[in-house]
């Protein structure tokens, strides 16, 4: 191993993906325009430059130069941190290489045109003419698999899992869903039959205009930055930008304000995540979020784990009653947000039933990518999930069924178990907290929320992905992951 102390391979591979992160910088905006300004009429041209510039960003990644300047680098004497980002640099460059340049424009700009359209299909219940273009982008996302998973020694799905959760595995998944599946459904019914004399509360009407204030406000509290970031609406909340950039998304229900604000608690925390990211590291892989289910830790920490517990409601319950004039109660909105309702959309759900959503969407993207579901079956395919695992009809309903979800119209498939896999990690995170600082929800009541933070981003977001998604779990709790700890969870709140 040949010392340096300015390794000069490694240092070249770092400008490299510098060079890379201003790029994809350029492309996270475009992304949320695109979805939140752009004007109708621009989609055509957007999707084209998009694609070109994600065949840019491509090329860049798979540079001739990089392979052999790895095999360079891991001659040089570097310390652990620059370790690991060489290794995030190696693992970049593996899922970047096995994907033909050609085949990321396409797909790119499939997508674009997809997702634009399938914003008024979608609203129109249109199955028929969303059909054919998710028919069409779906071809593109299976040749995509079968080129990953060639190129891994991998299944097509396991290799389409992996862009998301390094590792990850059907079996795997197939394991921990399969015990999840043998207790979850005796807890929803448990639980709705302990509620079954519950009123319902009415909730009055609220403008968008007083909802975001009231969201903002919030935000404020979780210690959202900013002057480093916004927040706006679109049809599909999301968070998109980068560290020093974050773009946070809601959408408003003038008739239901709880959905909007527990969005935008959702989006905080990816949103917290990504601003406490290591800058030192900002810009290099090693410097990025760990996997999207660590992600999704953090935004279901923030929405589940603090969000619907009685001491963040202690806290929020003053700031809804001077922008909304509302004179709910700490204990009415406990009541609502711990209200166990099977419903038809996903992003609604409470916390209990919301892992049966995305056990269907696991079952049906096995079926799409091995071939056993086609695109045309799916309406079927998910009237007769929903009948099973929440007892709900969904026939001729596309809009709130099969077509509610952005994920699959901009060709995404393998992202939807991060979701209740970030649902396990956030309660084993949660309860490795507790071991040393007490309870959250006493905590919260304190107005002592600094210290949660303080927690996390000791343990999770100054980390990066300078540790792998095991070392990190292990790291911030003692052992990896382990579902026990959500079922705890769920029982604790739930069970009287």
């Amino acid at each position: 191993m040949t010392h340096s102390p300015n390794p000069p391979h490694y240092q070249r591979l770092t400008e490299h993906f510098q060079k890379i992160a201003h790029f994809e910088h350029l492309s996270a905006l475009g992304d949320w325009d695109q979805a939140t300004m752009m004007p109708v009429g621009g989609s055509e041209g957007r999707g084209a430059a998009m694609a070109e510039l994600a065949r840019h960003i491509h090329e860049l990644k798979t540079d001739s130069f990089i392979e052999t300047s790895i095999e360079e680098a891991e001659e040089e004497l570097l310390d652990s941190h620059q370790m690991s980002n060489l290794r995030e640099i190696r693992y970049q460059f593996m899922q970047a290489n096995v994907v033909p340049a050609d085949l990321v424009q396409a797909k790119t700009q499939l997508a674009y045109r997809c997702e634009h359209a399938w914003r008024d299909q979608r609203a129109n219940n249109d199955w028929q003419g969303f059909k054919p273009n998710l028919q069409a982008l779906m071809k593109l996302v299976k040749e995509e698999a079968l080129i990953r998973a060639q190129a891994q020694e991998l299944t097509p799905y396991d290799a389409l899992l992996n862009k998301f959760e390094p590792g990850m595995t059907t079996a795997r998944l197939e394991h921990v869903f399969g015990d999840l599946k043998s207790w979850l459904p005796g807890l929803i019914e448990t639980v709705q039959g302990q509620q079954a004399g519950d009123n319902e509360i009415s909730l009055a009407k609220y403008s968008a205009q007083s909802q975001e204030a009231l969201g903002r406000d919030v935000m404020t509290y979780l210690g959202f930055d900013f002057s480093q970031g916004r927040l706006d609406v679109s049809s599909h909340p999301f968070c998109g930008g980068v560290p020093g950039d974050i773009r946070l998304t809601t959408r408003y229900d003038e008739a239901d304000f709880t959905s909007g604000l527990m969005g935008i608690v959702h989006e905080t925390g990816h949103a917290r995540y990504e601003q406490g990211l290591p800058k030192e590291w900002r810009g290099q892989p090693g410097g990025g979020h760990r996997s999207m289910a660590i992600h999704e830790s953090q935004s279901l920490f923030c929405e589940m784990q603090l969000g619907r517990g009685k001491g963040f409601l202690s806290q929020i319950q003053p700031k809804i009653r001077k922008h909304l004039n509302s004179r709910l109660t700490i204990e009415e909105l406990n009541h609502i947000y711990t209200r166990v309702k099977p419903g038809l959309i996903r992003v609604d759900a409470d916390e209990v039933t919301y892992p049966c959503h995305i056990l269907l969407r696991f079952e049906a993207e096995k079926g799409l990518i091995d071939g056993s579901l086609e695109v045309a079956d799916l309406p079927e395919f998910w009237a007769e999930q929903m009948k099973s695992l929440l007892g709900i009809d969904t026939r001729d309903d596309y809009r709130n069924g099969c077509m509610q979800d952005i994920h699959w119209a901009v060709g995404e498939l393998g992202y939807f178990p991060s979701y209740t896999l970030g649902a396990m990690y956030a309660a084993q995170f949660r309860f490795a907290m507790e071991a040393s600082l007490g309870p959250v929800d006493e905590l919260l009541a304190q107005g002592n929320i600094d210290q949660v933070f303080h927690w996390l981003d000791k343990n999770i977001w100054s980390q990066g992905s300078l540790l792998t998604t095991e070392e990190l779990v292990r790291h911030a709790t003692g052992e990896t992951l382990n579902p026990k700890f959500f079922r705890h969870h769920l029982e604790q709140r739930y069970l009287k």
